[in-house]
């Protein structure tokens, strides 16, 4: 049973990028309509590409245990995601509290929208924050 899934970002490291870039996109393999929603930390990293990067000496071995493992990195998980229908999104006030111009993440973000619209689109997703 397809549904749709957003992914609230707001940190950037290893950690909660991983998780989130993992469920995601098991979820859009699934064939979940599955948004990543980005903000302040994880935006700023997003363009920045620095998303997934380790912060701490533990996120550091996690990370080089992952790769041992044979594990995608989590911006190589979201380039999967992305490849099988799911959305980068921010909101357009959160884009400028960031110091960004909607116009500039193209590409970076399939889209910048309002708050309203993105609202709209949470009625009757399921939803999680990381």
């Amino acid at each position: 049973m397809a549904g749709r899934v957003f992914f609230f970002l707001q940190h950037a490291t290893y950690e909660p990028a991983f998780q989130a870039a993992s469920m995601g996109m098991t979820a859009a393999a699934m064939g979940d309509e599955v948004y990543f929603v980005f903000a302040f930390d994880a935006l700023r990293a997003l363009v920045r590409g620095r998303f997934g990067l380790p912060h701490s000496e533990r996120e550091l071995s996690e990370s080089a245990r992952a790769e041992g493992l044979g594990v995608s990195t989590p911006v190589r998980m979201l380039e999967e995601a992305r490849a099988l229908g799911a959305k980068l999104v921010a909101c357009d006030t959160t884009v400028r509290i960031c110091g960004y111009a909607p116009e500039e993440l193209q590409g970076t973000l399939d889209e910048v929208m309002g708050l309203a619209s993105l609202w709209r689109l949470t009625a009757t997703a399921r939803t999680l924050a990381l």
